[in-house]
């Protein structure tokens, strides 16, 4: 059974999340502030940590820091409009964010997203005839070798990563390009047509109407 420490200081919130996890069958501990979870990070060994970032004593960006070296994935919790934490988290180390107000759906998606690529010690991502080669970030289909720039690489690895979930235009591009996204789409759209076109992937990248995109597997 997976355990995953909520680090909430809104008690409601954190009584919500460990309902709906521990329905999925995941093991739930809570900390209300930054203290409380850094005692727990220390005594306990957890499998993921939901971190909110505006926490009493400690606050995330902090314990962050402090989790970083013991490998264990985070997803932070973030208010909606803070655009800038969310850029912040992620090139801190963050795994993931998910910003409030949130639907359950999405956070036991995300959940299982990151749970599901940081367990797997499998260097090679797969799906079809391409495979991915994280260490050596070389991309091959029906065994041939695919030319890739850097962002379309670590936008095939975001798909791939989270197969048949419908990601955002907001959270591809923070994520990828590591800078606040401001609405235009032209940057994000003509890199992951060109992602298709060199994968022939227009099958399997599915724009979702006013979210973004999805690959789907087609499992």
């Amino acid at each position: 059974m997976k355990k995953i420490l909520i680090v909430e200081d809104e008690e409601r919130i954190a009584s919500l999340i460990e309902i709906n996890l521990a329905a999925e069958g995941y093991r739930c501990i809570c900390a209300f502030d930054g203290n409380a979870a850094a005692d727990l990070i220390e005594k306990e060994k957890f499998d993921l940590i939901l971190l909110d970032i505006m926490l009493p004593k400690i606050n995330g960006y902090e314990l962050l820091e402090y989790i970083k070296p013991l490998g264990v994935p985070v997803i932070f919790l973030t208010a909606k409009n803070k655009v800038d934490d969310r850029i912040k988290g992620l090139k801190l180390g963050a795994d993931d964010y998910i910003s409030k107000p949130f639907q359950i759906g999405e956070l036991l998606a995300r959940v299982e997203a990151v749970l599901r690529r940081c367990g797997n010690a499998e260097r090679v991502l797969s799906l079809g005839d391409v495979e991915v080669e994280m260490k050596s970030r070389v991309v091959y289909k029906a065994g041939a070798p695919v030319e890739l720039t850097v962002k379309e690489f670590d936008l095939l690895v975001e798909f791939m990563q989270n197969k048949n979930v419908a990601l955002y235009r907001d959270r591809l591009y923070e994520k990828v390009w590591g800078e606040v996204y401001m609405g235009d789409t032209r940057t994000l759209d003509s890199h992951i047509q060109r992602l298709r076109k060199k994968l022939g992937w227009d099958n399997y990248i599915k724009t979702v109407f006013r979210v973004g995109y999805r690959l789907e597997d087609g499992e």
